[in-house]
């Protein structure tokens, strides 16, 4: 009798483990970015990738331009099981991992190599860290170097410090400081209405990278652009762990293999897509302002001020020395 017991249950994990590797997952995935633009034509070709490879077993059900939202709504969705994954820019991912919004810090980075030696060497401990905060890390996306734009030139420190219509994005503790540091005091505004108080002249001075300002149209309604970058805009791609843990091994490890992949290329293609970006600008009649040595100077004053306010707030005073060591070493190299 025993014996038999014995088979029956064996004989239902078999099944079971039969119905679970055979099971389809469409990942509910919503994104800011609208139909068309570099970020949807690669998570497209992703998604095609993942359904030819799975047999349709795995897939993603994309709902692009933010009509799920802004990225703290999707993030409140995904919390109550309405979504199952987005691609977020630092503000969204901060709200999980405050420690994350490091990688934002103002003038911290000089170009691209940094960003991927500090990415790539802390990749780790930043998917451990939003593992602990039920959430899987798929890949980087980033967004890219972000630029002040504005209606009126900025020519001096003293000129930034008249913007005080400069938006930034509603509860973004980090952009808050960093104007404050500027001298400004900001309105802040959820990123879906932003056009529209450029519009209305609700706010005279946004901040964006170049593509961004044309996706959103946001430049139709500046005149300059700051050449110097304020900081490097960081995305990545989250999945609930809760959705995550119901996938089979196979498929956990196909999503995770296909996102790197792919949001390595959207990286690559996000950089070039900015470069040409500026290049529209310029023959849209944005006037590029070149930066004084004194706003420099001002610029590397803010970029350590703000390190430090921030300090025991969003991060550790151990982290940042770790992240800052591994720039030095970098740099050295």
């Amino acid at each position: 009798m025993k014996v038999k017991i014995f088979s029956i249950i064996v004989f239902l994990v078999v099944c079971f483990q039969i119905v679970v590797k055979g099971a389809e997952f469409e990942i509910k995935f919503s994104t800011l970015s609208p139909e068309g633009t570099a970020w949807m034509n690669v998570m497209n070709d992703m998604n095609d990738d993942m359904k030819k490879s799975t047999n349709n077993r795995l897939r993603f059900k994309i709902y692009a331009g933010g009509v799920l939202g802004d990225e703290l709504d999707v993030l409140r969705k995904i919390r109550f099981g309405q979504v199952h994954s987005a691609g977020f820019t630092g503000v969204g991912l901060g709200k999980i991992l405050p420690e994350l919004r490091i990688l934002e810090l103002p003038f911290l980075f000089k170009n691209y190599g940094e960003i991927d030696y500090i990415t790539e060497r802390f990749f780790g401990h930043f998917a451990e860290a939003f593992e602990k905060k039920d959430f899987i890390l798929l890949g980087w996306a980033e967004v890219g170097f972000v630029h002040v734009f504005t209606k009126t030139p900025i020519k001096n420190f003293k000129d930034i410090k008249k913007l005080n219509r400069m938006w930034v994005w509603e509860g973004d503790p980090l952009a808050e400081a960093t104007f404050s540091s500027f001298g400004v005091n900001p309105v802040q505004l959820p990123v879906i209405d932003v056009l529209t108080s450029l519009q209305t002249g609700l706010i005279d001075g946004v901040y964006a990278s170049p593509l961004a300002a044309i996706t959103m149209q946001w430049f139709t309604k500046v005149k300059y652009m700051m050449s110097e970058p304020m900081t490097d805009a960081t995305g990545a791609i989250l999945i609930s762990k809760r959705y995550y843990d119901r996938m089979p091994e196979d498929l956990q490890n196909i999503l995770k293999n296909r996102c790197k992949n792919y949001m390595r290329k959207l990286v690559i293609r996000s950089r070039e897509d900015n470069k040409k970006s500026i290049e529209i600008l310029k023959n849209n009649g944005i006037e590029i302002i070149e930066p004084t040595d004194e706003i420099k100077k001002e610029f590397e004053r803010i970029g350590v001020e703000v390190r430090e306010k921030l300090t025991g707030k969003l991060y550790s005073k151990k982290f940042l020395n770790e992240i800052l060591t591994a720039l030095k070493e970098f740099r050295e190299k």
